[in-house]
């Protein structure tokens, strides 16, 4: 999926971030448990520098608890990132996250000032929902829907921390077409951008390879259809989500698959692992550096084509 969803207020957001991240002494980035890699925020890398980061898998409660431990050992190789995975189901987890900032600066956490922290991370991802355990209050928006945060505040925590929450972000291109796929699939990107059976087929092809027995004890079959198609027709079928001609209603029954995923009915599933990460990153790069190289040689014979005809006139 090519995907460049990138409304102006992203925009403006990475600005507000650049600004003020000379004032943060740790980064916070939320990502979603189920999708590690494809919501990790590039973006965020380059700015980051040398600062601390916390990585927050959250919607642990959702993604394959085995997956989840391989992406905690993946993340934890420094003593400039610590990892941990969160669920809305055990805010005292949530709150260890301050604990964890003021490790990095102990000194600094009994100053005047305190420690100073900055919450990102990727539209639905659950950031709102952390912020609000955190500070013990509510004070950001919550919803199923993506980019509900639309400004930066300040926020004043329990143990001197501060905390500069930041509008839930993408970037400008998503390189990675599996990514595109996997935020669509989780919510991270608006459902009205997206073509829901395009989404489906993704999923339901993964499942079928990756989680076979999670879809056999959810949709009570005894085999498998080999197909995304004939899976979606099979369910559509026994679902009743049919339109006139006894045809499947395939955006309809669709939807009910994504929606299904979403909330863990059908189990406990991650879209992807550290080594399927590592291969799609390095796919990624060479892909783009191929680009790139195009670009350099189209500029370069459109310059020649240019001093060519000059030269004919001349």
């Amino acid at each position: 999926m090519n995907l460049n969803w990138f409304p102006g207020h992203m925009a403006k957001a990475t600005r507000e971030i650049k600004e003020v991240l000379p004032k943060v002494d740790v980064i916070i980035e939320v990502l979603d448990a189920r999708i590690p890699y494809s919501s990790e925020n590039p973006v965020i890398g380059t700015i980051r520098g040398e600062k601390p980061c916390i990585k927050l898998l959250t919607k642990s409660d959702l993604a394959d608890p085995l997956v989840t431990q391989q992406w905690l050992d993946e993340f934890e190789p420094s003593d400039l990132t610590l990892a941990l995975a969160t669920t809305t189901k055990q805010p005292e987890k949530i709150r260890e996250v301050i604990k964890m900032v003021r490790r990095f600066y102990p000194t600094k956490a009994h100053g005047p000032k305190g420690v100073t922290a900055m919450i990102m991370g990727v539209p639905n991802s659950g950031k709102s929902t952390t912020i609000n355990v955190l500070a013990d209050r509510v004070i950001a928006k919550t919803g199923n829907e993506p980019a509900v945060t639309k400004a930066q505040q300040r926020i004043k925590l329990e143990q001197n921390v501060i905390l500069y929450d930041t509008p839930g972000i993408l970037w400008p291109k998503v390189e990675n077409p599996d990514s595109g796929y996997r935020l669509a699939i989780t919510g991270a990107i608006r459902d009205a951008v997206t073509e829901s059976d395009d989404i489906a087929f993704y999923l339901i092809e993964y499942l079928l390879s990756t989680y076979p027995k999670l879809l056999k004890d959810r949709f009570h079959l005894e085999t498998l259809p080999e197909t995304p198609l004939e899976f979606i027709d099979t369910i559509g079928a026994s679902r009743g989500s049919l339109r006139s001609g006894g045809r499947v209603d395939l955006s309809k029954i669709s939807r009910i698959l994504i929606n299904e995923f979403r909330s863990g009915v059908i189990g406990r599933i991650s879209l992807e692992t550290p080594a399927m990460a590592k291969k799609e990153r390095l796919e990624t790069e060479r892909r783009v550096a191929e680009k790139k190289a195009k670009l350099e040689e189209a500029k370069k014979k459109k310059k020649g084509s240019r001093q060519e005809q000059s030269e004919k006139k001349d």
